[in-house]
């Protein structure tokens, strides 16, 4: 077997459905999103923003499509970021030196996060300028 690669037994995926292992996974994805937010500054960032959007929205009163793409693009921020600080923390937890593969690694999943904040910046520009420029 190749170093790394874990292998679990069949019986791990056939477990019968337990309502409250169903609620665990909820419990755990909630606490990914309580450990992100006290741990990561750069998506307290983006829940401000988000959430300054949101209100934005409510007071500009952007239609469901309109919403239909920030919802979108919102979660799309929060997705990479969660992805770019799992992977910055097993990476951090296999190897704490600095790895020039683990670093390009990092730098992509980085950029990914960059990208997804200037669709999701673009997104509302087109949204909300015009409604904007309207009142002025």
């Amino acid at each position: 077997m190749p170093q790394g690669l874990v292998f679990l037994p069949m019986n791990m995926y056939s477990k019968k459905f337990s309502l409250k292992s169903r609620l665990q996974s909820f419990r755990f994805a909630f606490k990914g999103l309580g450990t992100l937010l006290k741990f990561e500054h750069n998506s307290r960032i983006h829940l401000f923003s988000a959430s300054a959007t949101v209100i934005l929205g409510l007071i500009m009163k952007i239609d469901i499509s309109e919403w239909s793409l920030l919802i979108i693009v919102i979660g799309m921020v929060f997705i990479t970021e969660l992805v770019n600080s799992s992977l910055e923390s097993l990476s951090d937890k296999i190897n704490p030196e600095f790895d020039e593969m683990i670093g390009r690694a990092k730098n992509y999943s980085a950029a990914a996060v960059l990208i997804a904040a200037v669709v999701a910046i673009t997104v509302g520009v087109i949204i909300f300028f015009p409604k904007l420029w309207a009142l002025i």
